[in-house]
Protein backbone atom coordinates (compact mmCIF):
# COMPACT_ATOMS: atom_id res chain seq x y z
CA UNK A 1 0.00 0.00 0.00
CA UNK A 2 3.18 2.61 0.42
CA UNK A 3 3.59 2.28 -3.38
CA UNK A 4 -0.11 3.41 -3.93
CA UNK A 5 -0.15 5.76 -1.25
CA UNK A 6 3.13 7.70 -2.79
CA UNK A 7 1.21 7.83 -5.99
CA UNK A 8 -2.17 8.86 -4.42
CA UNK A 9 0.23 11.87 -2.87
CA UNK A 10 2.21 12.74 -6.43
CA UNK A 11 -0.61 12.74 -8.48
CA UNK A 12 -2.37 15.23 -6.25
CA UNK A 13 0.51 17.24 -6.13
CA UNK A 14 -0.39 17.78 -9.90
CA UNK A 15 -3.79 18.06 -9.89
CA UNK A 16 -4.66 14.50 -11.17
CA UNK A 17 -7.11 13.39 -8.17
CA UNK A 18 -10.81 13.60 -9.42
CA UNK A 19 -13.00 10.90 -10.10
CA UNK A 20 -12.83 8.72 -13.05
CA UNK A 21 -15.82 7.42 -14.93
CA UNK A 22 -17.02 4.09 -15.12
CA UNK A 23 -14.84 2.18 -17.14
CA UNK A 24 -12.20 5.16 -17.85
CA UNK A 25 -8.54 3.63 -18.06
CA UNK A 26 -5.35 5.65 -17.96
CA UNK A 27 -1.58 5.29 -17.95
CA UNK A 28 0.62 7.30 -15.87
CA UNK A 29 4.60 6.58 -16.81
CA UNK A 30 7.19 8.40 -14.08
CA UNK A 31 10.80 8.08 -15.12
CA UNK A 32 12.21 9.28 -12.10
CA UNK A 33 10.75 6.36 -10.43
CA UNK A 34 11.51 3.98 -13.36
CA UNK A 35 7.64 2.56 -13.18
CA UNK A 36 4.45 2.52 -15.27
CA UNK A 37 0.64 2.53 -13.66
CA UNK A 38 -2.43 1.34 -15.23
CA UNK A 39 -5.34 3.17 -13.63
CA UNK A 40 -9.19 1.66 -13.87
CA UNK A 41 -12.32 2.87 -13.03
CA UNK A 42 -10.17 5.59 -10.30
CA UNK A 43 -7.50 2.94 -8.64
CA UNK A 44 -4.10 1.85 -9.37
CA UNK A 45 -4.80 -1.88 -11.20
CA UNK A 46 -1.20 -2.75 -12.46
CA UNK A 47 2.31 -1.33 -11.63
CA UNK A 48 5.04 -2.33 -13.76
CA UNK A 49 8.39 -1.59 -13.40
CA UNK A 50 10.42 -0.32 -16.85
CA UNK A 51 13.22 1.24 -18.59
CA UNK A 52 12.48 4.38 -20.00
CA UNK A 53 15.02 6.33 -23.11
CA UNK A 54 18.59 6.71 -22.38
CA UNK A 55 20.82 9.68 -21.80
CA UNK A 56 20.25 11.49 -25.09
CA UNK A 57 16.67 9.66 -25.88
CA UNK A 58 14.47 10.44 -22.85
CA UNK A 59 11.46 9.37 -23.13
CA UNK A 60 9.41 12.22 -23.69
CA UNK A 61 7.32 13.78 -21.32
CA UNK A 62 4.37 15.36 -21.04
CA UNK A 63 0.24 14.68 -21.75
CA UNK A 64 -0.26 12.04 -24.65
CA UNK A 65 -2.99 9.13 -25.79
CA UNK A 66 -2.45 5.83 -27.26
CA UNK A 67 -2.61 6.31 -30.99
CA UNK A 68 -1.90 2.23 -32.25
CA UNK A 69 -1.32 -0.58 -30.62
CA UNK A 70 0.44 -3.92 -32.73
CA UNK A 71 0.64 -7.17 -31.01
CA UNK A 72 3.94 -8.21 -33.39
CA UNK A 73 5.27 -4.75 -33.97
CA UNK A 74 8.76 -4.91 -35.31
CA UNK A 75 11.35 -1.50 -35.01
CA UNK A 76 11.66 0.48 -37.86
CA UNK A 77 14.47 2.14 -36.63
CA UNK A 78 17.03 -0.26 -34.76
CA UNK A 79 17.47 -3.22 -34.27
CA UNK A 80 20.72 -6.18 -35.17
CA UNK A 81 23.01 -7.70 -37.19
CA UNK A 82 23.87 -11.46 -36.74
CA UNK A 83 25.74 -13.77 -38.46
CA UNK A 84 24.80 -17.00 -40.56
CA UNK A 85 25.39 -18.90 -36.80
CA UNK A 86 23.09 -16.62 -35.23
CA UNK A 87 25.45 -14.83 -33.24
CA UNK A 88 25.28 -10.90 -32.92
CA UNK A 89 27.71 -9.01 -34.88
CA UNK A 90 26.44 -5.56 -34.24
CA UNK A 91 23.34 -5.13 -31.03
CA UNK A 92 22.59 -1.76 -31.82
CA UNK A 93 22.49 -1.34 -35.79
CA UNK A 94 19.94 0.28 -37.47
CA UNK A 95 18.42 -0.68 -40.92
CA UNK A 96 21.36 1.66 -42.70
CA UNK A 97 24.23 -0.16 -40.56
CA UNK A 98 26.83 -1.87 -42.57
CA UNK A 99 26.02 -5.80 -43.06
CA UNK A 100 28.57 -7.81 -43.63
CA UNK A 101 28.94 -10.83 -45.94
CA UNK A 102 26.84 -13.79 -44.72
CA UNK A 103 24.86 -11.43 -42.26
CA UNK A 104 21.85 -9.84 -41.84
CA UNK A 105 19.77 -7.28 -40.26
CA UNK A 106 16.75 -8.14 -37.81
CA UNK A 107 14.62 -5.14 -36.26
CA UNK A 108 14.10 -5.25 -33.09
CA UNK A 109 10.60 -6.69 -32.29
CA UNK A 110 9.22 -4.60 -29.98
CA UNK A 111 5.96 -6.95 -28.68
CA UNK A 112 2.71 -5.62 -27.14
CA UNK A 113 3.51 -2.47 -28.75
CA UNK A 114 1.39 0.61 -27.39
CA UNK A 115 2.64 3.94 -29.42
CA UNK A 116 1.10 6.76 -27.71
CA UNK A 117 3.79 9.51 -29.72
CA UNK A 118 4.97 8.61 -33.34
CA UNK A 119 7.79 5.94 -32.98
CA UNK A 120 7.04 6.11 -28.96
CA UNK A 121 5.49 3.73 -27.23
CA UNK A 122 5.36 0.94 -24.53
CA UNK A 123 6.43 -2.49 -25.33
CA UNK A 124 8.07 -5.76 -24.12
CA UNK A 125 11.75 -5.81 -23.95
CA UNK A 126 14.75 -6.64 -21.84
CA UNK A 127 14.96 -4.31 -18.24
CA UNK A 128 18.80 -3.92 -17.54
CA UNK A 129 17.51 -2.14 -14.19
CA UNK A 130 18.24 1.73 -15.80
CA UNK A 131 16.95 3.67 -18.54
CA UNK A 132 18.58 2.17 -21.90
CA UNK A 133 15.83 2.37 -24.50
CA UNK A 134 16.07 4.78 -27.64
CA UNK A 135 12.99 6.62 -26.14
CA UNK A 136 9.94 3.76 -25.41
CA UNK A 137 9.32 2.52 -22.16
CA UNK A 138 10.10 -1.04 -21.85
CA UNK A 139 8.19 -3.27 -20.00
CA UNK A 140 8.66 -7.20 -18.65
CA UNK A 141 6.63 -9.52 -21.25
CA UNK A 142 4.14 -10.73 -18.73
CA UNK A 143 3.16 -7.10 -17.27
CA UNK A 144 3.13 -5.64 -21.38
CA UNK A 145 0.63 -8.25 -22.29
CA UNK A 146 -1.46 -7.21 -19.46
CA UNK A 147 -1.71 -3.42 -20.14
CA UNK A 148 -1.95 -3.84 -23.75
CA UNK A 149 -5.44 -6.17 -23.19
CA UNK A 150 -6.30 -3.28 -20.97
CA UNK A 151 -5.46 0.31 -22.92
CA UNK A 152 -7.28 1.02 -25.79
CA UNK A 153 -6.76 3.53 -28.62
CA UNK A 154 -7.56 6.63 -27.10
CA UNK A 155 -6.23 5.80 -23.42
CA UNK A 156 -4.74 8.58 -22.04
CA UNK A 157 -0.88 8.38 -21.02
CA UNK A 158 0.76 10.98 -18.87
CA UNK A 159 4.78 10.77 -18.75
CA UNK A 160 6.14 12.63 -15.36
CA UNK A 161 9.53 12.71 -13.75
CA UNK A 162 13.16 12.81 -15.21
CA UNK A 163 15.49 9.93 -15.97
CA UNK A 164 17.85 12.33 -15.33
CA UNK A 165 16.91 12.01 -11.35
CA UNK A 166 16.52 8.30 -10.88
CA UNK A 167 15.63 7.14 -7.78
CA UNK A 168 16.33 3.47 -7.82
CA UNK A 169 18.20 0.96 -9.79
CA UNK A 170 16.19 -2.61 -10.29
CA UNK A 171 18.13 -5.82 -11.09
CA UNK A 172 17.95 -6.90 -15.05
CA UNK A 173 14.82 -8.17 -15.89
CA UNK A 174 15.21 -10.55 -19.14
CA UNK A 175 13.00 -10.59 -21.51
CA UNK A 176 12.85 -14.65 -21.77
CA UNK A 177 10.77 -15.44 -18.35
CA UNK A 178 9.61 -18.13 -16.51
CA UNK A 179 7.11 -20.47 -19.02
CA UNK A 180 8.83 -18.82 -22.27
CA UNK A 181 10.92 -20.17 -24.98
CA UNK A 182 14.94 -20.18 -23.37
CA UNK A 183 15.73 -19.53 -27.60
CA UNK A 184 13.95 -16.21 -27.45
CA UNK A 185 15.50 -13.00 -28.40
CA UNK A 186 17.25 -10.74 -25.82
CA UNK A 187 17.34 -7.14 -27.24
CA UNK A 188 19.91 -5.44 -24.91
CA UNK A 189 22.60 -3.08 -26.89
CA UNK A 190 22.82 -0.59 -24.49
CA UNK A 191 25.40 0.26 -21.78
CA UNK A 192 24.38 2.49 -18.67
CA UNK A 193 24.05 6.13 -18.72
CA UNK A 194 26.89 7.91 -16.79
CA UNK A 195 23.83 8.91 -13.61
CA UNK A 196 23.08 5.13 -13.66
CA UNK A 197 26.65 3.63 -13.17
CA UNK A 198 26.90 5.68 -10.13
CA UNK A 199 23.25 4.73 -8.15
CA UNK A 200 23.74 2.04 -5.80
CA UNK A 201 20.57 1.08 -4.45
CA UNK A 202 18.56 -2.09 -5.91
CA UNK A 203 15.51 -3.76 -5.40
CA UNK A 204 13.25 -5.76 -6.98
CA UNK A 205 10.21 -5.30 -9.25
CA UNK A 206 7.01 -3.68 -7.47
CA UNK A 207 4.51 -6.06 -7.57
CA UNK A 208 0.95 -5.65 -8.90
CA UNK A 209 -1.39 -4.38 -6.91
CA UNK A 210 -4.89 -5.93 -6.80
CA UNK A 211 -7.66 -2.85 -7.69
CA UNK A 212 -9.97 -4.57 -5.66
CA UNK A 213 -7.84 -3.76 -2.27
CA UNK A 214 -6.88 -0.83 -3.07
CA UNK A 215 -8.99 2.33 -1.39
CA UNK A 216 -7.06 5.05 -3.61
CA UNK A 217 -9.26 6.74 -6.03
CA UNK A 218 -6.50 8.14 -8.29
CA UNK A 219 -8.08 9.84 -11.36
CA UNK A 220 -7.77 12.22 -14.41
CA UNK A 221 -9.88 15.32 -14.37
CA UNK A 222 -13.15 15.09 -16.50
CA UNK A 223 -12.84 16.96 -19.54
CA UNK A 224 -9.11 16.85 -19.33
CA UNK A 225 -7.13 16.97 -22.73
CA UNK A 226 -4.79 13.88 -22.17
Amino acid sequence: MRVANRLAMALLTIGLASKLTAQQTAVVINLTEQTAYLLENGRVALISPIASGKEGRETPTGNFRVINKDLNHRSGNFGLVTDSYGRIVNSNATPGSSVPPGCHYIPAPMPYFMEFRKYVGMHAGYLPGYPASHGCVRMPRDLAADFFTRVQIGTPVKVIGSSRNVTRVRRAIPIVQLGESPSATVFSGSQPSRGAKHLARVRKAIPVVDPGRSKYAIAFPAGRNF
